[in-house]
């Protein structure tokens, strides 16, 4: 399984903000789609990521008073990138290794998605149940062992 597949499934309804943003703006716009997650874009290129991890820690910093502060000082201005033909193994790989609960898809400079660690969970616990069903209808299917044996012929 692609990362493809899972954009495939989830759409494409991306929500970016600009460096140069308020994190006031930001915290709301993730405050109201109900998302854990900006891309940071400026001039139509990916300059960072922008999670709750990141607003979490800049309220820490700024001791919560953070509706000044911009955006590019909070945000990972080297988040972890994949590509829609990356294979799903590699991503998880990816994620766990730097912990990272989202991920920009891009191809070569085009954003072309977001997966979080619950669109990766979900697409292996989806294939795993659409595997065990094939397989339980397979053995449903066996046949018997009479129905098995040559008959034999008089």
């Amino acid at each position: 399984m692609k990362v493809c597949d899972i954009l495939r499934v989830k759409g494409n309804v991306l929500y970016t903000v600009s460096p140069d943003e308020p994190m006031e703006r930001a915290i709301d716009i993730m405050s109201d789609k109900d998302i854990g997650s900006l891309v940071v874009m400026e001039h139509a290129d990916l300059v960072g990521m922008l999670t709750f991890r990141e607003v979490i820690q800049c309220m820490v910093k700024h001791k919560s008073n953070v509706g000044s502060v911009l955006v590019r000082s909070a945000m990972d201005d080297h988040p972890l990138t994949c590509t829609s033909e990356t294979e799903l193994d590699e991503v998880r790989r990816m994620m766990l290794d730097r912990h990272a609960r989202y991920m920009p898809v891009m191809d070569r400079r085009m954003l072309m998605g977001v997966i979080s660690f619950y669109d990766v969970a979900k697409a292996v616990v989806d294939s795993q149940n659409f595997e065990n069903r094939m397989l339980k209808a397979y053995i449903r299917d066996w046949p018997s062992s009479e129905d098995a044996q040559p008959s034999a012929q008089l």
